[in-house]
């Protein structure tokens, strides 16, 4: 059930209200009583839960496997570069 926030413009109270959506507007203050009652509206959290929200996800199976394999040759490509790097340097002997 959605929350509702409603201010009192008699006693400028603020209230917070759990009722279900088919439930009428409340208009009469649970504080002072008057008929001053008034429903304030603000913005909406929306979360996104779940697959289909990325534009990756639309795509179909064989792209992204092709896209992955692109990606795996590119880094065994590299790799041989890597080891050449990481090797230790050698000094030739100095000579007297």
């Amino acid at each position: 059930m959605p929350t509702y926030e409603y201010a009192c413009s008699t006693c400028a109270t603020n209230h917070e209200v759990v009722q279900p959506i088919t439930d009428a507007t409340l208009t009469i203050c649970p504080v002072c009583g008057d008929p001053g009652l008034r429903k304030l509206f603000s913005n909406v959290g929306v979360v996104f839960k779940g697959s289909g929200f990325y534009r990756t996800d639309s795509r179909d199976k064989k792209s992204d496997s092709a896209a992955s394999d692109t990606k795996a040759s590119d880094t065994k490509a590299r790799e041989p570069a890597k080891k050449a790097e990481a090797a230790p340097k050698t000094s030739a002997p100095a000579s007297t």
